[in-house]
């Protein structure tokens, strides 16, 4: 078996400068791969974004638990993700095999139908339980697409990039991901804006899933002008590719190591960090803090647009001095900083609320408490108490005594009905109204919530350029992306679903970030340990085995 550099190429794995492209060639390339980026990130988001909102919950998973829905409809967001590293593995060989370009073709096409098609899938309402199964049917497809998409975008724009441009280059790769779900919430926004409620409720969310079908016809029109990474077509020339690029991701000296190292330290924790970023800010601040949905979703879409430089700037960054310098700065200080971040945006986005919260606390007890958000029925009087503040959103604090009992601010509800647990709640100062923050506490929410964007920034951007470099050529597509969707297809994308999951059973809305300190936490250990220098620093040299 030969894995090893063109010799056309540095003995960093990046072009030669004979033939290198033209800045026009470069151009094209970056904005090409980058808005097909965008867009394929848009179909995989948009999911997400209405999922956020509660719609995708009501149309697609019969019942009326509004929690389980919730629950369900990430479930089925985080399926997608559970696909990627299948869709890594295919599209990974073909990748390696036959061509970078030909290959994000297929994923984007493939993407495209799939967003199209859950737009068309008739409602629960209408079907049944087959609406649910198409749905998950569906996001299985843009699993798949997603798992190949990524690793060939980020690899054609490094192996057209010259030495010392690569992290700036990729870096709009990286920025790609944020500007799909900034487009995702515009469209939406917009729709929303030209339909009455009435129709946005009824068929009118259905738009967005449509607008994937403009989308893929100016991606393909684009990247149908693309030509072949030059590394790989030089490959191809001299007879260099690898026969079976996924056996040699898992034989290839020293390649177990460094697949372990991007899966554990870089895929899993940049990805928690950027999914609690965007979607846990979105969630929380919908459903937690009782900010009106449209506002949240303007919040959170400033707020990501203005962070996008942080991908940028610390891709750039990353060219001067390494990789792995901004990745363990950025893990680090998410460990401090996560926690204090949301605090703020609590207080801000719905003080009220947080003072009622702090004030009049809500303290259910009795012998067992037990509790689930799945169960029709809870099994006793103190899990259906629990069940209801779940799903009013209001937290609460558990506690074990011989009998049940619920105080609210220290008055013990004698009457446990909803309408009672009501009337308590709004006499200890819980307005559930939804809220728009006033421009102050609006401008307190923008700066934390680029904060957050900063955190992800600074481990986010440089890593497109750190994953192609740690690989060699002819297996780079293949041992980029199957660690890759492993990390951010099961840390990252079950996290919406495991965070809401330990907020309700908890009680407690802020216990959900622990997921995200626990990823991170194993992500810097094995990082600092585990990624070399010269890994973090260049491209792997070319190596025979």
């Amino acid at each position: 078996m030969t894995v090893a550099a063109s010799g056309s190429a540095t003995s960093n794995g990046e072009p030669s400068t004979e033939g290198d492209p033209s800045p026009s060639d470069i151009k094209l390339v970056i904005t090409a791969s980058s808005l097909g980026t965008v867009f394929e990130w848009y179909d995989f988001f948009i999911y997400g974004t209405l999922a956020a909102s509660g719609i995708i919950g009501r149309a697609f998973f019969p019942g009326d638990n509004a929690v389980v829905q919730t629950l369900l409809a990430w479930a089925g967001f985080a399926v997608g993700f559970g696909f990627r590293p299948l869709g890594a593995v295919l599209f990974g060989y073909l990748g390696d095999r036959l061509g970078r370009k030909y290959t994000f073709l297929v994923t984007i096409t493939l993407m495209g139908v799939a967003t199209a098609g859950v737009g068309l899938v008739p409602s629960a309402a209408s079907i049944g339980f087959a609406a649910p199964v198409i749905v998950i049917l569906l996001r299985i497809a843009q699993g798949l697409a997603l798992g190949g998409e990524y690793g060939g975008a980020a690899i054609y724009v490094a192996e057209h990039s010259p030495p010392g441009k690569s992290g700036f280059y990729t870096s709009f790769i990286q920025a790609g991901v944020v500007g799909g779900f900034i487009l995702s919430l515009v469209v939406v926004l917009l729709t929303k804006g030209l339909l009455t409620p009435e129709a946005w409720q009824g068929w009118g969310w259905r738009l967005p899933f449509l607008f994937s079908v403009l989308l893929l016809a100016i991606s393909l029109w684009m990247r149908v002008k693309l030509s072949e990474s030059p590394v790989f077509a030089k490959m191809r020339a001299s007879g260099e590719t690898e026969r079976n690029p996924i056996k040699a991701s898992f034989t290839y000296p020293g390649n177990l190591r460094r697949m372990f190292v991007a899966l554990f330290g870089i895929a899993a924790g940049l990805t928690v960090i950027w999914y609690t970023a965007m979607f846990t800010v979105l969630s929380f601040l919908q459903t937690t803090m009782r900010v009106e949905e449209t506002a949240a979703q303007i919040l959170v879409g400033v707020g990501a647009a203005f962070g996008l430089g942080w991908f940028i700037l610390f891709g750039r960054l990353s060219d001067r001095i390494g990789r792995k310098k901004p990745i363990v700065w950025g893990y680090a200080l998410t460990l401090v900083l996560l926690f204090p971040i949301f605090w703020v945006i609590g207080q801000a986005a719905n003080p009220g609320l947080a003072r009622a919260a702090a004030r009049a606390p809500v303290i259910v007890s009795g012998p067992a408490c037990a509790y689930s958000p799945f169960a029709r029925e809870q099994a006793d009087d103190c899990g259906r108490l629990l069940d209801y503040f779940s799903k009013k959103g209001i937290a609460y604090e558990k506690r074990r005594t011989p009998a049940t009992v619920v105080t609210i601010g220290g008055e013990s509800i004698a009457d446990r009905s909803p309408a009672a647990l009501d009337a308590a709640l709004a006499r200890a100062g819980y307005d559930l109204t939804p809220v728009t923050p006033g421009p102050g506490r609006t401008v307190v929410i923008l700066l934390a919530i680029l904060a957050l964007g900063a955190l992800s920034g600074i481990t986010y951007g440089p890593v497109a350029a750190l994953l192609s470099e740690m690989f060699p050529p002819a297996i780079r597509y293949s041992s980029l992306s199957i660690p890759y969707h492993l990390g951010t297809g099961y840390f990252g994308g079950f996290l919406p679903f495991i965070s809401q999951y330990i907020v309700a059973r908890t009680g407690d809305p802020f216990a959900g970030l622990w997921y995200t300190m626990a990823v991170v936490a194993m992500a810097l250990a094995v990082t600092l340990f585990g990624l070399r220098e010269d890994e973090a620093s260049r491209a792997v040299a070319p190596m025979v085995a």
